[in-house]
């Protein structure tokens, strides 16, 4: 297991980020558009974007992120918009670290629950089984929702 330290975005770490995303197998080029935008609303706006990013740094190296905030119209309901690890360090227990930060962040700001929202296409079994390593239950799927055969799959974690 690596040791990675957790630490709020900054904005030299945009380029890492891309790059984890561009080596990422699962995503298409627009999922990672999307996933650029989000970075660059939290760069552009900090916390007043409405996300918050947490990135983990292996030595000096960033090798992965996840991007939370809280769901409008909602009392203490987050979501989970990306979480993206290199795949040279998947499995180090890296995502579980900035999993168990963001919660520890969540509940100080008086979160309750926390939403992740994925796809059920082939290739997303091990992320879906990570999820619910950390505690996640499946709440809901959405046949067809992303594409024809491609269900949206909705996981919640009580904090």
């Amino acid at each position: 297991m690596k040791s990675a330290a957790m630490r709020p975005m900054k904005a030299e770490d945009r380029p890492a980020l891309e790059s984890i995303l561009k080596v990422t197998p699962e995503f298409t080029s627009e999922e990672v558009g999307v996933a650029l935008e989000l970075i660059d609303d939290y760069l552009k706006s900090g916390e007043k974007s409405g996300y918050f990013i947490l990135v983990a740094v292996v030595g000096s190296a960033v090798v992965g992120y996840l991007c939370y905030g809280p769901r409008p119209l909602t009392t203490g309901t987050w979501d989970m918009y990306w979480v993206v690890i290199h795949p040279d360090y998947q499995g180090e227990g890296i995502g579980r670290s900035l999993f168990n930060e963001a919660e520890r962040q969540i509940a100080k700001f008086g979160g309750r629950i926390m939403i992740i929202e994925t796809s059920s296409k082939p290739g997303y079994e091990k992320t879906i089984n990570f999820h619910h390593s950390l505690g996640y239950t499946d709440v809901c799927l959405i046949d067809d929702f992303y594409a024809p055969g491609d269900h949206l799959l909705m996981l919640i974690k009580r904090i």
